[in-house]
């Protein structure tokens, strides 16, 4: 009963010379995580026979604890016994009844697989636990293997070692693709629907915040602290903007104050914990910090003056916290405690003649900011404009010796600042200010506005390349509002040219300050950056976003691996090989790739180091192959190897943990979405500096991640985005922003 037969194996076995590999495991689905299972015994286990010199078996799943260790071939004898130890106090170890197990000669003795049996409680609770052990001769070449993926495939796993990234570019030859008469090549057949909440294409600046201050609402809705707007895909995969969120969020007056203040300079993370500068006040001092899934929030009494901890949430309240994974938080706080007040909020005031692509910088910025987890909004002076005055200004309106339209415009500009200014101190954190600022008077205007209340950093945009400018000419005719009424096309390119040398004759670069300038960026192509009085983590990070953004067109192709062993099994992450039809998926993706890049020679196949994206990935040739760590599936943890269903039977705390918030759920050690959120920031950059295309083979929670990023998702969507088995996203990244493409290549 509770036996497991032991396979016993020579020192020749296989015909094989190396090391022997021992896996211990006991199992008990009865015990929780209070009694901790040991080893001890002779050399080399541990050489003693003390019960408190015993070593620890490592928790492999809710009810499997393993040892594994590496002991010389010619090893003569190795005895051993189990023990239990309690995980907390000081309660005596119990030791397995019955004779010592024995390994003599590479060979694990008959019987040795017996189960353990513990006496407790007086004699008068036995507690039995399965035995599970093997032992094998192994390479040392095959000891960097998963033991997981050699147990369970019967094969050492092709994963052997593999640094963060590391690349092969050579083309691997050899490789069976299949006949290609086999497999469909017409692209077109391939296409389905892309997730679509709107089938209009919006104008970028349209995108941005609405005016607060001119739509006489009392507040900004918490749909937009949340998640900065809604947004969706056309059918032709266009990113575009949900009207009728928009209209609702337009037309609403919140009236009543919110029940929960946030303290100034507070920061959040929902990785590690809540980290909450108190306000300064004789009573309260220090840092809070929570370790928790649900953080405590700073709410004011309303019979004293006094900041008091509120412990019960509501899911609306968890939903709309900040949630800047740990790295950021930490650092974030080290300048808000170091720095001054106002440095806890940041405004990015965009300075530069039109055409030179703010706008489109200040939508990736705060993409970039929005997918870490800084609340940020993005505000366009030029959407001010078109409500208060409409769209019909000359050209003549913007001249710099035009009094009125001068004061017109400026006034515009002070009722965007104020509004930005009023939604960082309700806690937003990074406001976006879009506009030409291309004076200093204007500036000094705005500098005047933020002091004491916000830090200002100027990010000026220079372009000397008359191509790149007529271009971007060309699509503000074709895309703005304030040209949507004038047929003739090219009637709106001179006006727009000579609005373009109203503000040219009048412009002022920026000297004052602290500022960061992008002089010819936009093409990806060399251009440089200057940065002036740039300090603290949230800035150096917007400074390194900057450096590697650019406007070059090219394809983003997401795809999950093949179908796996464990994806079958319906097993949670693991290390196993491909099923059947995941290893048809691979043939079929070879195919796919060879066709749709085949004039992109210089594009790139990035993998994870697991081997289920590496064999998916292994049929595609001519393209060189970047393996990285940073692209591996969430780490279940403990919950490593297990289904959901017996995820729910053994550990339904957890499960239901998980159930009620998946963005911050972290596995017992493990992780959560904002921790890989956190690790795939390096990938981020990396995509965003290529100008070649990027096959992406991964993993469910790691490529909904980065599709969240893309399509600018909220984050608590991030874990039910479906990003579903063969199936291959298209992610077009250029000039007019990012358009989506969906190919399901098999069922």
């Amino acid at each position: 009963m509770g036996t497991s037969a032991s396979k016993n194996f020579d020192s020749s076995h296989g015909g094989r010379e190396g090391q022997l590999y021992v896996s211990l495991k006991m199992e008990n689905f009865n015990i929780g995580g209070y009694l901790i299972p040991h080893v001890y015994g002779s050399v080399p286990i541990i050489g003693s026979w003390d019960p408190t010199k015993a070593l620890s078996m490592a928790r492999e799943s809710a009810s499997m604890w393993e040892l594994s260790f590496v002991v010389p071939s010619n090893l003569e004898a190795l005895d051993f016994k189990f023990l239990l130890k309690p995980k907390y106090g000081t309660t005596p170890c119990v030791v397995e009844e019955g004779p010592n197990r024995l390994l003599t000669g590479g060979t694990l003795e008959e019987g040795d697989a017996r189960p353990a049996l513990f006496k407790v409680s007086g004699d008068e609770v036995v507690l039995e636990y399965k035995v599970f052990m093997k032992a094998d001769i192994v390479s040392p070449f095959d000891l960097a293997a998963s033991w997981r993926a050699y147990q369970e495939n019967l094969q050492p796993s092709r994963v052997r070692g593999i640094p963060d990234v590391s690349i092969n570019v050579a083309p691997e030859a050899g490789v069976e693709n299949g006949p290609a008469s086999t497999l469909e090549l017409d692209l077109e057949h391939y296409v389905v629907p892309a997730p679509s909440s709107s089938t209009r294409v919006v104008y970028a600046a349209n995108l941005t915040e609405n005016p607060r201050s001119l739509l006489n609402t009392g507040s900004f809705s918490k749909h937009d602290a949340a998640s900065g707007g809604s947004y969706g895909s056309t059918k032709t995969g266009l990113f575009s903007l949900d009207y009728s969120n928009t209209h609702k969020d337009m037309d609403s007056v919140v009236s009543d104050p919110p029940k929960l203040l946030t303290a100034p300079g507070m920061v959040e993370s929902k990785s590690v914990g809540t980290f909450s500068p108190l306000p300064k006040q004789d009573v309260q001092k220090g840092l809070f910090v929570d370790r928790g899934v649900g953080s405590p929030r700073l709410v004011k009494s309303a019979s004293a003056g006094l900041f008091t901890f509120d412990l019960k949430l509501d899911s609306e309240t968890k939903k709309g916290m900040p949630a800047a994974a740990g790295a950021v938080a930490a650092a974030a706080i080290a300048d808000q405690m170091l720095g001054p007040k106002e440095d806890s909020r940041l405004a990015i005031v965009l300075v530069g003649l039109p055409a030179r692509g703010k706008t489109f910088t200040a939508a990736k910025l705060t993409r970039y900011l929005r997918w870490l987890g800084h609340e940020t909004k993005h505000f366009n002076v030029g959407k001010y404009r078109r409500l208060k005055l409409g769209t019909n200004q000359s050209a003549d309106f913007f001249r710099g010796d035009n009094p009125e339209g001068l004061e017109a415009r400026n006034e515009v500009a002070a009722l965007a600042m104020e509004d930005m200014i009023a939604w960082m101190q309700e806690g937003g954190q990074v406001g976006i200010f879009d506009a030409t600022n291309s004076t200093r008077n204007r500036r000094n205007m705005l500098m005047k506005m933020a002091e004491g209340r916000c830090k200002i950093i100027f990010l000026e945009t220079l372009c000397n390349d008359e191509r790149i400018i007529e271009r971007n000419i060309r699509l503000k005719i074709q895309q703005s509002p304030d040209y949507a009424e004038e047929p003739d096309f090219e009637a709106g390119i001179r006006d727009f040219k000579e609005r373009l040398a109203n503000y040219a004759k009048v412009y002022e670069p920026v000297e004052e300050g602290s500022y960061i300038k992008m002089i010819d960026m936009v093409s990806g192509q060399g251009g440089q950056i200057q940065v002036n009085n740039i300090g603290g983590y949230l800035p150096g990070r917007i400074v390194f976003f900057l450096v590697n953004t650019h406007l070059t067109p090219r394809p983003i192709l997401l795809t999950r691996h093949g179908e796996s062993q464990d994806n079958v099994r319906g097993r949670v992450g693991g290390d196993a090989a491909l099923s059947e039809a995941g290893e048809l998926y691979a043939k079929k993706l070879a195919n796919f790739v060879e066709k749709r890049l085949k004039s992109e020679r210089t594009a790139s196949i990035w993998t994870s180091t697991l081997q289920r994206t590496i064999l998916t990935a292994s049929p595609i040739v001519g393209f060189p192959k970047i393996q990285w760590r940073a692209l591996e599936e969430i780490n279940a943890g403990v919950c490593d190897g297990m289904t959901y269903e017996e995820i729910k039977k053994n550990m339904p705390e957890e499960y239901e943990s998980r159930k009620k918030d998946k963005l911050r759920y972290r596995y017992p050690r493990g992780e959560s979405y904002l921790d890989v959120i956190q690790r795939l920031e390096p990938v981020i950059i990396e995509l965003e500096r290529q100008r070649a295309p990027v096959v992406v083979i991964s993993h469910q929670a790691v490529l909904r991640a980065l599709y969240a990023y893309f399509a600018d998702r909220p984050l608590k969507e991030i874990p039910h985005i479906e990003v579903p088995l063969h199936t291959i996203i298209e992610i077009q990244m250029g000039v007019t922003g990012v358009q989506e493409k969906r190919y399901k290549l098999m069922d």
